[in-house]
């Protein structure tokens, strides 16, 4: 018996160093890259740093976390954030962040995130370049609000990113419960229907290649950038407004897309008159847009649902035969 105890002792000892060890090291990491990213010109501020967790956990609590980087005009600060992982095994990391207000800004906007119970879970594979496994950002009730007030909330989130074999490669999911567009949305589109508080649905599945996979220096230096897009179905049902997207896009060095994207929406008229309202279709366009997609829809034989592809070539994207203008950049900042 006594033999036993003393084995437990050194054993408890041991453990307690590999802890303390372990936390020492977890917690100079990210104060060095506090500082590293000060030096590259980054604010990159908190106000104090703590561990805690012990014996089973490492967790690593920040007051005042603020980053900003002068280059993408990026900026975000909290009044905490927590980094918690397992003391056996430090690649299994999970943030927690305050449901206080946190600030999101880029050069001259700023959105306000509120959000009860928002975490992001890291599974990361060995080696001091962090690559990223999956990651998992899940939340409760939460809000976005810009300077006129409240933009969207839903009831949760729930946002996946996922490494295949092809290591560059993510599936990437996104489910948002209840989502409901601030009254800012509403009138940029200025819907003539009267529309539900919420959307009934609002899902997206897709599998994004990038040029690189995501590790640190996707952060500390420069971002992935997609140069292949697989959607593999976007969903939205808002009342009587159904769209739903599929297709595949590539996208060159400069962002732009190439590719087909098939669109099916029901209640089309409705969605035309609030991309003319949000300005997204110019209004001398509208009415040849109108006549060109009543052909089409006809030809499906419901006039109500409309099924075509949007073409993506040269810079330029059309829907169907009818050219809409300029192809957006897909460029990560």
């Amino acid at each position: 018996m006594l033999r036993l105890i003393r084995v437990v002792i050194v054993l408890g000892l041991l453990w307690s160093a590999y802890w303390y060890i372990a936390g020492f090291g977890l917690r100079s990491g990210i104060e060095g890259w506090f500082a590293t990213q000060g030096e590259r010109g980054w604010q990159a501020d908190y106000a104090t740093i703590e561990t805690s967790g012990y014996p089973t956990r490492h967790r690593t609590m920040l007051t005042s976390p603020a980053l900003a980087d002068p280059a993408t005009g990026t900026a975000w600060q909290a009044d905490w954030l927590e980094v918690d992982s397992p003391a056996i095994w430090p690649g299994r990391q999970t943030m927690r962040f305050a449901p206080t207000p946190q600030r999101l800004s880029y050069f001259d906007r700023t959105l306000v995130i509120e959000a009860q119970d928002m975490q992001a879970d890291f599974h990361l594979h060995p080696g001091i370049a962090l690559a990223l496994d999956r990651l998992a950002l899940t939340a409760d009730d939460w809000s976005i609000s810009g300077p006129k007030g409240p933009i969207a909330n839903a009831n949760d989130l729930t946002l996946s990113m996922v490494q295949t074999e092809q290591v560059e490669t993510y599936e990437i999911t996104v489910d948002a419960a209840d989502f409901t567009p601030g009254e800012e949305i509403r009138r940029i589109l200025a819907s003539s229907t009267v529309l539900p508080r919420s959307f009934d649905a609002l899902k997206l599945d897709t599998a994004v290649q990038f040029d690189k996979q995501w590790d640190r220096s996707a952060l500390e230096e420069k971002r992935p950038q997609p140069v292949a897009i697989d959607l593999k179905l976007a969903e939205l049902h808002w009342g009587e407004l159904r769209l739903f997207a599929a297709g595949k896009l590539d996208v060159d060095a400069q962002g732009i897309p190439t590719g087909e994207i098939a669109l099916k929406a029901e209640n089309w008229r409705e969605m035309l008159a609030m991309a003319e309202a949000a300005g997204a279709i110019p209004p001398q366009a509208v009415d040849p847009a109108e006549r060109v997609l009543n052909m089409l829809a006809s030809l499906g034989g419901n006039p109500s649902a409309l099924d075509v592809q949007l073409n993506f070539r040269d810079g330029f994207v059309a829907l169907g035969p009818l050219p809409i203008g300029p192809a957006p950049r897909l460029i990560l900042r």
